[in-house]
């Protein structure tokens, strides 16, 4: 009984350190948020079955100790150190970070699951001891949220004491001018297109790939800002109403740009009318500060844009009044556009950049850095600069094959404008997606919409997982799309095989569009 007892307790340790890996992993993913992450568990029940099974055997070896349950014990721990080492080598394409945050919650988590078998023992003895240790490693789902809990006073604590600090930095320099940026889909390249143009004359700090939120934008201060910087372009996400005012309200912008306003993060905001709301906190922040940039392209943000008679729009359309780019051409060595000033002053523009939406993010911030004293002459060459931001329309030629990798973070407008942008060339146009996420009840609905684009713009698609792409595949034959030229697999890297082998003649176009998370 004893040696059966030390067998599931060392078993027990290491898979329990392998279900608490792979949870916090999720969990910060989840952007450290109970509710995503009960949301998520609910979502992905049958990827962890066996700690539901688990539990529940667990459960019963606390009242009752037959050989045989400990027997089935020992192998539902050998199960889950099989799956959980499998998960870890799966879920690979954006590691789990040690951040200080995730040391401490890790530390509670160990301290009450060693603490559990160790009260156990001292009240009950060795006999229920099989049982606990199973309960402890089933339950490693839910204590990530426990820790979470415990930890928020001290968290908020830590948090208080850094945001503090970084606002003292920005207090100490009164000329420092910080321009924010945010919208559903183009903020982190437009932060990067402009400070590409504004460095042609000034000291730019821009915050770096996705610090966004509020303890990113006080880190960026704390370790980068120097007193030598003269503007700070602060990009600003949100999942919820009101988290864009909430950084607002911390680090002030004198100048914002909402790049698109649509549907995304759906699941935590509701509504298309709650994006609205919380990507204009930006502009109610600027009104009486400074100008505020409008993407006066998009639907959304032109209705809204009367409400706000000082903006500066920018956009194709040819009544827009503000900056607007005319005469656009694309080819394999980039784009080409003429830029029109409100004062009527025109310029032409040619950039690597490939795609009429990333005219628009490249208008933007031309926008803004003519606004802030830059001739649009001397922008053409910064414009010639630009590079494109990792997965966002990033081209890659590989000999006869130019792979377009839009990996990150799909939406229904950008999947739009990539199909039609993929269209554009000329050989054999390849779309490979798993499709879109995180768009609440309207998710099925926008995947089968971008099902009907690609088949009127690709000659082979290929989809990545049969269950999330059936709504694109829906779409796609709908449009009577050739049933030999549409194929599912279940891996990326298949996908990926199977659209280099395609033997038609001719250049092929590869176009990844979107590459779900871990956590998907």
């Amino acid at each position: 009984m004893r040696v059966l007892t030390v067998i599931t307790a060392i078993m027990a340790i290491y898979a329990t350190f392998l279900v608490m890996r792979h949870n916090m992993h999720m969990f910060q993913l989840n952007g450290y948020k109970n509710d995503e992450h009960i949301r998520w568990l609910g979502k992905n029940i049958r990827q962890q079955w066996l700690l539901v099974f688990g539990a529940a055997l667990g459960l019963v070896r606390l009242f009752f100790a037959p050989v045989f349950l400990d027997i089935l014990i020992l192998l539902t721990l050998f199960m889950d150190i099989w799956d959980y080492r499998a998960l870890r080598r799966l879920n690979n394409k954006k590691k789990l970070v040690f951040t200080p945050r995730v040391k401490r919650m890790m530390a509670v988590i160990i301290l009450l699951s060693a603490a559990v078998p160790a009260a156990v023992f001292m009240f009950w003895g060795i006999r229920p001891l099989n049982g606990v240790f199973m309960m402890v490693t089933a339950l490693q789902a839910l204590l990530v949220i426990g820790a979470n809990i415990i930890n928020h006073p001290l968290e908020t604590m830590i948090s208080r004491h850094y945001i503090n600090d970084a606002r003292r930095i920005l207090r100490s320099m009164p000329s420092l001018k910080v321009i924010g940026v945010t919208g559903s889909y183009g903020k982190t390249s437009v932060k990067y297109y402009l400070e590409t143009l504004l460095k042609a004359r000034y000291d730019v700090l821009v915050t770096p790939g996705n610090f966004n939120t509020p303890l990113g934008i006080t880190r960026t201060i704390r370790e980068h800002m120097k007193p030598s910087h003269e503007i700070f372009i602060c990009e600003m996400g949100a999942r919820r109403v009101k988290e864009i005012k909430e950084i607002c309200d911390l680090f002030p912008p004198d100048e914002g740009v909402i790049t698109a306003v649509g549907p995304q993060y759906l699941e935590t905001f509701h509504s298309i009318e709650n994006i609205v709301d919380t990507k204009f906190e930006l502009a109610d922040a600027v009104r009486g500060r400074g100008n505020i940039f409008l993407n006066g392209d998009n639907d959304i943000i032109r209705e809204k844009a009367a409400l706000y008679p000082g903006a500066v729009l920018y956009g194709t359309s040819e009544d827009i009044k503000g900056y607007r780019a005319k005469d656009i051409s694309l080819s394999n060595l980039g784009t080409e556009f003429t830029v029109v000033t409100p004062d009527n002053e025109e310029e032409r523009f040619r950039m690597k950049l490939i795609g009429a939406h990333n005219v628009i993010n490249v208008l933007g911030a031309i926008a803004v850095a003519n606004m802030n004293g830059i001739p649009l002459k001397e922008l053409k060459i910064p414009v010639r600069r630009i590079e494109s931001v990792e997965h966002r329309m990033q081209i890659r030629d590989q000999g006869n094959i130019t792979l377009i990798d839009d990996a990150y973070n799909s939406n229904p407008a950008g999947s739009k404008a990539a199909v039609e942008t993929l269209a554009m060339f000329e050989g054999i146009r390849i779309l490979i997606t798993p499709g879109m996420v995180e768009l609440g009840e309207k998710e099925e609905e926008y995947n089968y919409k971008f099902g009907t684009y690609a088949a009127e713009h690709c000659d082979y698609i290929i989809l990545v997982g049969e269950k999330h792409t059936r709504p694109i595949a829906e779409g796609i034959r709908s449009r009577s799309f050739p049933e030999g030229k549409l194929k599912v697999f279940e891996r990326l890297e298949d996908a990926l095989s199977h659209a280099y082998g395609i033997k038609d003649e001719g250049h092929k176009y590869i176009l990844l569009e979107n590459d779900l998370p871990d956590n998907y």
